[in-house]
């Protein structure tokens, strides 16, 4: 008797993966739609400063693992959705924007606004998983293609790429260096 073909699964040991790294973030390629039909995943690097701003997908899942550090996160539909400020957010129940440490979970379903940023002094480090693959993956390098560009950074050309990677952002993204106190 034959035995139906069986792919190998991926085993992919710390530190390794394809990285990818600009001043906003430090993204490693961990599986992508060529080892998965179902998600990519990847470890990102979020520096102190950086905001996502605030975005939402009509297609695509996400699931947040932080693992290290403290990230502010949102996921859920405000009452109102404004152009600034998404941490001030509030629910129809009364969610707000939580501080989310080592350990914590962030489900993000498609047309879910959400939205993470690194208030702290210090790096946080997180596991992504955004499916269906590979639009994360093709997204991440062409926008680190676009930074990696010039000195001056292209907004037209990151709103474009966001557009057409089922990104709709509804707030700024940001890199600014923390506050110390």
């Amino acid at each position: 008797m034959t035995l139906p073909y069986v792919p190998d699964g991926l085993v992919v040991p710390p530190g390794e993966g394809r990285t990818l790294v600009t001043a906003a973030q430090h993204v490693t390629f961990k599986a992508t739609g060529e080892h998965s039909r179902v998600a990519s995943s990847f470890e990102v690097v979020v520096p102190p400063g950086f905001d996502v701003g605030a975005h939402v997908h009509t297609r695509s899942e996400e699931l947040f693992y932080v693992l290290e550090g403290e990230l502010d996160v949102l996921a859920f539909e405000p009452s109102i959705r404004t152009r600034d400020n998404w941490r001030a957010w509030e629910s129809p129940s009364g969610k707000r924007c939580v501080r989310a440490a080592a350990g914590t979970v962030i489900v993000v379903p498609a047309g879910c606004p959400h939205a993470f940023a690194n208030t702290s002094g210090e790096p946080a480090r997180m596991f992504f998983q955004a499916s269906p693959p590979p639009d994360h993956e093709r997204y991440f390098e062409e926008l680190f293609g676009i930074l990696d560009s010039g000195p001056q950074v292209d907004q037209e050309a990151i709103a474009e790429l966001r557009l057409r990677y089922d990104i709709e952002q509804l707030t700024p993204m940001e890199m600014t260096p923390p506050r110390i106190e």
